[in-house]
Protein backbone atom coordinates (compact mmCIF):
# COMPACT_ATOMS: atom_id res chain seq x y z
CA UNK A 1 0.00 0.00 0.00
CA UNK A 2 0.89 3.46 -0.51
CA UNK A 3 1.73 6.23 2.23
CA UNK A 4 -1.25 8.34 0.62
CA UNK A 5 -3.63 8.26 -2.13
CA UNK A 6 -4.78 10.96 -4.62
CA UNK A 7 -8.57 11.63 -4.39
CA UNK A 8 -8.44 15.39 -6.06
CA UNK A 9 -10.15 13.67 -9.06
CA UNK A 10 -12.31 11.21 -7.29
CA UNK A 11 -16.37 11.33 -7.85
CA UNK A 12 -18.51 11.30 -4.70
CA UNK A 13 -21.29 8.28 -5.12
CA UNK A 14 -20.16 7.34 -8.20
CA UNK A 15 -21.32 3.89 -7.66
CA UNK A 16 -23.75 4.65 -4.84
CA UNK A 17 -27.38 3.61 -5.95
CA UNK A 18 -30.11 4.57 -3.88
CA UNK A 19 -32.79 1.28 -4.09
CA UNK A 20 -29.59 -0.60 -4.26
CA UNK A 21 -30.06 -3.96 -2.57
CA UNK A 22 -27.68 -6.02 -1.07
CA UNK A 23 -27.73 -9.67 -0.49
CA UNK A 24 -26.35 -11.04 3.16
CA UNK A 25 -24.60 -14.65 3.04
CA UNK A 26 -26.62 -16.98 5.37
CA UNK A 27 -24.28 -19.73 6.99
CA UNK A 28 -26.53 -22.95 7.71
CA UNK A 29 -25.14 -25.45 10.72
CA UNK A 30 -24.33 -28.26 8.71
CA UNK A 31 -26.73 -30.35 9.44
CA UNK A 32 -29.47 -27.84 8.29
CA UNK A 33 -27.66 -27.44 5.37
CA UNK A 34 -27.66 -31.35 4.59
CA UNK A 35 -30.97 -31.78 5.21
CA UNK A 36 -31.88 -28.77 2.88
CA UNK A 37 -29.93 -30.02 0.33
CA UNK A 38 -31.62 -33.95 0.56
CA UNK A 39 -35.14 -31.74 0.17
CA UNK A 40 -33.29 -29.83 -2.52
CA UNK A 41 -32.13 -33.06 -4.45
CA UNK A 42 -35.60 -34.57 -4.23
CA UNK A 43 -37.80 -32.06 -5.34
CA UNK A 44 -35.18 -31.26 -8.02
CA UNK A 45 -35.54 -27.78 -6.61
CA UNK A 46 -32.14 -25.40 -5.63
CA UNK A 47 -31.29 -24.54 -1.92
CA UNK A 48 -32.60 -20.89 -2.05
CA UNK A 49 -35.67 -21.96 -2.99
CA UNK A 50 -36.07 -24.31 -0.48
CA UNK A 51 -34.67 -22.32 2.50
CA UNK A 52 -37.23 -19.68 1.48
CA UNK A 53 -40.36 -22.07 1.71
CA UNK A 54 -39.20 -23.31 4.90
CA UNK A 55 -38.89 -19.69 6.73
CA UNK A 56 -42.55 -18.59 4.62
CA UNK A 57 -43.81 -21.88 6.65
CA UNK A 58 -42.35 -20.95 9.87
CA UNK A 59 -43.54 -17.16 9.48
CA UNK A 60 -47.11 -18.10 8.75
CA UNK A 61 -47.48 -20.91 11.78
CA UNK A 62 -45.62 -18.06 13.97
CA UNK A 63 -48.56 -15.38 12.71
CA UNK A 64 -51.27 -18.03 13.55
CA UNK A 65 -49.96 -18.35 17.11
CA UNK A 66 -50.14 -14.77 17.85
Amino acid sequence: MEKEYDFTKGERGKFYKKDGKINLPVYLEEENLKYVEKIAKEKNLDLNTIVNKLIKENINIAQMLN
